[in-house]
């Protein structure tokens, strides 16, 4: 019978992400073999020990004594945005989530580091920036589960491709209605595109009055159908500010990622942006699908002249 704990094992030591497990006094029981590549420090140097100086960034929050004086309890989950200090000496972005790790009575018995380099996810395109807090916050989320449904991708794993979304009364309801009435608009819309996607979907602001969302339909036509079926459902949403109703409409981006493509996940979502862009220049209220890369249009002629 094969032993839970070597199952378990490897199935994280298969993640590309790091993963470190570590007790109730930061000591680390458990060390990924991706964790050991991104910070340069071996599973066998760590394990039983507490971390060294120059992973400080990676320590757990205060214990719990600390935390009972100060009167209040840690957070269940968090991320950041930190510099981890490799083994050689030089700092590493990475967007780490941490987790605590209770017992069945509830009783804090750890907690679990996950974290990847962010070097290609800061090259990301975004929508515009507004500042607002809950909009970095769900564009940090969705960074982060986007390079790892990319990896996942990458490897072989289900179709990927997102959905650029921007809402073509955004700008304009801003600066004539002010952010109150812009906020309200985005949750109607929000709340109608909710309802059309497909389970297993993902969701988020991607900044002033845009949307991102990471779907899996098996190629880039059901993708389009997809998108053109949320083009309709922005139009049900009921928006009346100050007795007024507000017809919304948005103009979408479609972008398929190719297992012929080299491209990466900001090729992949500068086409969804330049797909959208072409959407609200021609009016809005539509979807256009983007451009195949170079390289998926090269195979495909390829494939014609020299058929086998």
């Amino acid at each position: 019978m094969l032993d839970r704990t070597a199952l378990f094992e490897a199935a994280l030591d298969s993640r590309l992400e790091g993963i470190g497990l570590l007790g109730r006094n930061g000591e680390v029981v458990f060390w990924n073999r991706a964790a050991e590549s991104i910070t340069g420090y071996e599973a066998a140097e760590l394990v039983a020990q507490t971390f060294p100086d120059g992973l400080g960034l990676l320590l757990p929050e205060t214990n719990g004594n600390e935390e009972a004086r100060a009167g209040k309890a840690p957070p269940e989950e968090s991320r950041a945005l930190v510099r981890v200090h490799h083994k050689l000496g030089h700092t590493i972005p990475v967007l780490m989530r941490v987790v605590v790790l209770r017992d069945r009575i509830g009783e804090r018995i750890g907690s679990a580091k996950v974290f990847h380099p962010v070097e290609s996810i800061d090259a990301l395109p975004h929508g515009e920036e507004i500042g607002d807090g809950a909009v970095e916050e769900s564009c940090a989320e969705l960074e982060e589960r986007l390079q790892l449904e990319f990896d996942d991708f990458a490897r072989g794993g289900a179709p990927f491709g997102v959905l650029w979304v921007a809402v073509d009364q955004a700008s304009e309801l801003r600066k004539t209605h002010g952010a109150n009435a812009s906020h309200e608009m985005l949750e109607k819309v929000r709340h109608a595109l909710a309802q059309g996607l497909r389970p297993g979907e993902v969701m988020g602001r991607w900044g002033d009055g845009e949307f991102l969302i990471i779907a899996h339909e098996r190629n880039a036509g059901m993708l389009a159908a997809h998108a053109q079926t949320l083009v309709g459902l922005a139009r049900t949403a009921d928006f009346r500010w100050w007795g007024d109703r507000i017809s919304l409409t948005v103009s979408v981006g479609v972008a398929q990622a190719s297992s012929d493509a080299t491209e990466s996940l900001a090729q992949l979502l500068a086409r969804a942006r330049d797909a959208m862009a072409t959407s609200s220049e021609a009016g809005g209220n539509r979807a256009t699908a983007a451009a195949p890369t170079d390289e998926a249009v090269k195979m495909t002629e390829d494939s014609k002249c020299c058929p086998s």
